[in-house]
């Protein structure tokens, strides 16, 4: 049975951590990463590492790819012909203003992060239900909304699971409209001389003088990832930040980053190739793997609520150790539900 611990930091963000094995049959990996649907960035660092394997950088050369379609009338989504096409499960999820929710004349509930006067409101389509029951006065109420009462248009990314050949098809599905195929932006670097906390899988909290904590690793990955020095001089006045202590030197540490609209099926095989680093021996003791959804989405996992108007933070972090312990570290804003 997978062992679980949990921190919270309040009052801005909230922070959750666990820890678990790969080989438990409770684990919840896989679950948590296919429950995060709108990621925007994804970086692994694999300390005493200098050149990525064939596997690794196949996998990060095939994240792509998605579209950009500007300008997409809503009621294009709830067209039998795209939920036929595209949409194997799923739900339509509207964060919309008080003055445009009254105009569609939809049925939703106030957003929780209202306050004592509601000025969001959230609405939830199941596109499925929707598909099955076309003649329903429900269908032609929403489309009625979307075509007539209140005709609404937004710029939409689109990514799908590739299960077949319908990725060859969304471009002439859309091709009515502005659409564009985009490719991850991938930046590939390696570290000299990096500083790194020592950590032990076992020490969720941290050991004194012995081993880092979650929390204290989570902080040295934002610095490494934004490309912060680490050493505290007296000269720098960018940063004052510096390495948690106890720490060690390794020689070299390589840092991916890939950029764009990443799909969850994508990072499963990201998480599954990084947990089988460590079938052959390695130096480096663990590695990790972050994930950062966009700032905007309305969702954070799942259908849980996110709200981006105080911070927009939704993320996750594994730490994958070398006995297939791993951490996993889940961050949200003030506006947010607590992470599943």
């Amino acid at each position: 049975m997978a062992t679980l611990r949990r921190l919270r930091q309040v009052p801005r963000h909230l922070l959750v951590c666990e820890k678990s094995n790969f080989g438990h049959d409770k684990s919840r990996h896989r679950h948590l990463v296919e429950t995060h649907y709108h990621n925007y960035r994804v970086s692994f660092l694999i300390p005493e590492c200098g050149i990525l394997s064939k596997e690794l950088k196949n996998l990060v050369m095939e994240t792509g790819p998605y579209y950009f379609v500007k300008n997409l009338p809503l009621h294009e989504l709830i067209t039998h012909d795209f939920i036929h096409s595209f949409v194997k499960k799923g739900k339509l999820i509207l964060s919309l203003d008080k003055d445009t929710y009254e105009e569609t004349g939809l049925q939703g509930r106030p957003s929780k992060y209202s306050g004592r006067k509601v000025m969001k409101f959230i609405v939830s389509i199941d596109l499925m239900d929707l598909s099955f029951n076309l003649n329903s006065k429900k269908y032609e109420r929403i489309s009625w909304s979307f075509k007539e009462k209140k005709p609404l248009k937004f710029d939409f990314l689109l990514a799908w699971h590739h299960t077949g050949a319908e990725e060859s098809t969304v471009m002439s599905h859309f091709s009515n409209y502005r659409i564009q195929e985009h490719q991850p932006e991938i930046a590939l670097s390696t570290v000299t001389e990096l500083q790194c906390p020592v950590l032990r899988s076992s020490a969720l909290q941290g050991e004194p003088e012995a081993a880092c904590s979650a929390p204290e690793l989570l902080d040295w990955l934002g610095a490494v990832f934004s490309h912060t020095e680490l050493n505290n001089e007296p000269h720098n006045f960018i940063s004052t930040y510096c390495c948690p202590q106890p720490s060690t030197v390794v020689a070299k540490a390589y840092l991916c980053t890939i950029t764009g609209f990443i799909l969850p099926e994508k990072i499963c095989l990201l998480l599954e190739q990084l947990r089988h680093y460590f079938d052959e021996p390695k130096l480096a003791p663990w590695v990790t793997l972050s994930v950062q959804g966009f700032a905007d989405s309305p969702v954070s996992w799942r259908e849980n609520e996110h709200g981006f108007r105080k911070g927009g933070e939704h993320l996750y972090n594994f730490v994958i150790f070398n006995n297939q312990d791993y951490w996993l570290q889940m961050a949200v804003g003030a506006n947010d539900d607590c992470p599943p």
